[in-house]
């Protein structure tokens, strides 16, 4: 009888399922809690109460609506360097004008 043969997939999946045994394994382990059981979690510090609230930050509408009105501007400018024939340093110079000026 000759040699088995091998094709050039098993290496693949003689090292892949005992990597995933020792994945699935571990995973536990990361779930946790740090110190041993029983032990008092750190309370979360209290911010204080002389503090300024902190701005608001921009809802995601008007990230969106700032993100049409920048790709509506870089549109117009694109068709005015391709009617213009620009290329090149040309172009990207125009573009950045362009788009600074409006």
């Amino acid at each position: 009888m000759g040699q088995p043969e091998f094709d050039r997939y098993s290496y693949v999946m003689r090292f892949s399922v005992p990597a995933a045994a020792v994945s699935l394994c571990l995973i536990p382990l990361g779930m946790v809690p740090a110190g041993p059981p029983g032990a008092p979690q750190p309370a979360a510090a209290a911010a204080p109460a002389n503090t300024a609230p902190a701005p608001a930050a921009k809802t995601s509408e008007a990230t969106a609506s700032d993100a049409a009105v920048r790709h509506a501007k870089r549109t117009a400018c694109l068709k005015e360097a391709k009617a213009k024939k620009l290329v090149g340093a040309d172009k990207n110079s125009y573009i950045k004008d362009c788009l600074a000026g409006h």
